[in-house]
Parts: C-alpha cells; sequence; structure tokens
C-alpha cells in the first residue's frame, strides 16, 4: 500500500480513490472522540468534512503488516492545524483496520509556558 497516496486521497476528500485502499471488513478508530467506523462511513466523514485540506507526511514506520504514519493536516487557509497519528493493519494490500489520534495543534498550556523549560520544535 503506498500511504502518500492514501494520505493524497484523504486530504483531497477523493471518495473513489479512498474506497480502493480499504478491504470489504474494515474499519477506523477515532480514540480522541471515541468513534467506531466502517470502512464506509469513515470515507464518508472525511469526504463530508468541511473545507479544503492539505498536509505533509512527517513519519512512515513499518513493522510486518502495521504502518505507522504521523501526518501533519491543516485547512488551505491555516486556520486549523492538527497532527495525526494512524496505526494501519494491511492485509493482501489493503487497509483491514486503522486506529488514528488527531490532536490540535496549539500552544503550550500557560502553566507550562511560566516555567521557562524546553523551547519550539518548529520556531
Amino acid at each position: 500500500m503506498d500511504i502518500h497516496s492514501f494520505w493524497n486521497a484523504v486530504l483531497t476528500q477523493n471518495e473513489e480513490a479512498l474506497s480502493t485502499f480499504f478491504s470489504a471488513d474494515a474499519y477506523v478508530n477515532w480514540h480522541c472522540t471515541n468513534e467506531h467506523f466502517t470502512a464506509q462511513e469513515f470515507i464518508r466523514v472525511n469526504c463530508d468534512y468541511p473545507g479544503a485540506w492539505e498536509g505533509t507526511v512527517e513519519r512512515v514506520e513499518t513493522a510486518g503488516d502495521l504502518l505507522v504514519s504521523v501526518v501533519h493536516v491543516y485547512s488551505k487557509e491555516h486556520s486549523l492545524s492538527f497532527h495525526v497519528t494512524s496505526f494501519i493493519r494491511v492485509r493482501e494490500g489493503l487497509i483491514c483496520s486503522m486506529d488514528e489520534y488527531w490532536a490540535d495543534d496549539a500552544p503550550p498550556p500557560q502553566w507550562r509556558q511560566k516555567l521557562g523549560l524546553g523551547i519550539p520544535l518548529h520556531p
């Protein structure tokens, strides 16, 4: 499975292309919002999500049939920004399960800023 092509389909909200990546019994879990989707439900949620999106695949790791990707996803006008970590299980070249963790990009909380520790990852 080509992870970059998959993420391109996600970011461009291309329903037809997305459907080619999943096995018939695939599911997707969004742990941060406690949601479980069939592949078709995931595709609908992704493609119906409002706005236009861009992103950058920052990291990909492979361990057997498991792909782990870290992707910076942001709105085209740069008003929203997220980092998503996806654990993608592949069977016969198709996604059979995906567990995702989405996090809003934001400054550290005030209490940590007051400590004056660390430096920004991306100045």
